[in-house]
């Protein structure tokens, strides 16, 4: 295993993420992984939990990166926040991608900060046209500093703003059209937003540009009630896929190809054994609808 006082860094394997299925990285997992030699495509993990200079996080992923490429998905720059993005943390963003190579980067169209407040969830943005220029100006300082194309993940909504004056899909359209940026496609969440606000996800997907999708994400949601007694599905994170969501990700690669799909288990995190059977239900999927020359984002 690489220690940080090594004078030499063993070779990793190539840093491209596969049209393969992949995980989100867990530290009580990472033991089993080396030992069993899992058969994934790709690993996930969350910029923040390794912004440290050293220590165990960092000998852990490093051990991680020999063997399989990495997806890296940010959670704190609050792309859609009013405030300038904190340069410290930008950096730091900036130098994981660089010691560790990952095929695809990525974070939310949310803001999470005030002031000098941090908050835990991603929170949403009306979609008008200040945020726009907000988001698009945002998202070109933060491809600039770290120097490759970001990936821009579609989020999960309770609430409709007032003030919004275009579709979230004529959002994500446009910021792609402004900053060059691609899109992480959660399908998870598109099915908890359009079933909170009533809507088709079927349609909602027919109109994705999927074309610039690097990454999909699928993961749990936990089944509500609003107070009319209507649906409300909670992007918990907290167990197994849904079979709905199975279905729109089916479809979804059936009308164009495969592409690296996560599965997001993050609260209430299973035995390993667990997490893998869904990667590798995913896995099926993609494996009877492989495309050839299908192209991916990177």
């Amino acid at each position: 295993m690489f220690s940080e006082a090594s004078s030499e860094k063993p070779a990793r394997i190539g840093a491209v993420v596969p049209a393969r299925a992949g995980a989100g990285l867990k530290p009580e997992h990472v033991a089993e992984i080396l030992e069993s030699r899992a058969d994934i495509g790709f690993f996930e993990v969350h910029a923040e939990n390794y912004m440290g200079a050293g220590g165990p996080p960092h000998r852990q992923l490093e051990a991680i990166r020999l063997n399989y490429p990495l997806s890296l998905h940010g959670v704190g720059l609050s792309i859609g926040g009013e405030q300038p993005l904190d340069r410290d943390h930008l950096n730091r963003l900036a130098e994981l991608n660089r010691r560790y190579e990952p095929g695809l980067f990525s974070e939310h169209l949310a803001w999470s900060t005030h002031d000098t407040a941090y908050f835990n969830d991603l929170l949403p943005v009306p979609y008008d046209e200040a945020a726009l220029n907000r988001v698009c100006d945002h998202i070109d300082e933060v491809q600039e500093t770290v120097g490759r194309r970001m990936l821009l993940e579609n989020p999960s909504s309770y609430v409709a703003f007032e003030q919004s004056t275009m579709s979230e899909l004529d959002f994500l359209k446009e910021t792609v059209r402004r900053t060059g940026c691609g899109l992480l496609l959660d399908i998870n969440n598109v099915h908890v937003s359009c079933t909170n606000h009533q809507r088709s996800a079927e349609d909602y997907l027919a109109a994705f540009p999927v074309s610039e999708v690097g990454e999909i994400h699928l993961g749990g949601h936990a089944p509500d009630t609003d107070d009319a007694g209507r649906p409300l599905l909670i992007d918990a994170h907290d167990r197994e896929v849904d079979a709905a969501v199975w279905r729109l990700y089916e479809h979804v690669v059936q009308c164009h190809g495969p592409l690296p799909t996560l599965i997001e288990w993050d609260n209430d995190v299973p035995a390993w054994p667990v997490l893998l059977a869904e990667a590798e239900a995913a896995e099926r999927i993609l494996s009877r609808t492989a495309v050839p020359g299908i192209r991916r984002v990177g």
